[in-house]
């Protein structure tokens, strides 16, 4: 991925999919799947790239751990 700003359309879908997933995963009726997929995703080596570059750029929050 050259520029972080400007994401690809299946990018855009995986960092997509995370907020829904997070969504309903803090929802009253979360289910085990939304974390396990939110955990497969973030994993993904595009979305980790991508989420790299963009702390590079002090873009993201840092992590407290």
């Amino acid at each position: 991925m050259s520029d972080p700003m400007k994401p690809g359309a299946a990018l855009l879908v995986k960092l997509g999919s995370i907020a829904v997933h997070a969504d309903e995963m803090l929802s009253p009726d979360g289910h085990e799947f939304d974390r396990i997929t939110i955990k497969q995703l973030l994993a993904d080596d595009e979305v980790a790239a991508w989420i790299k570059q963009m702390s590079g750029l002090a873009m993201l929050p840092v992590k407290r751990r």
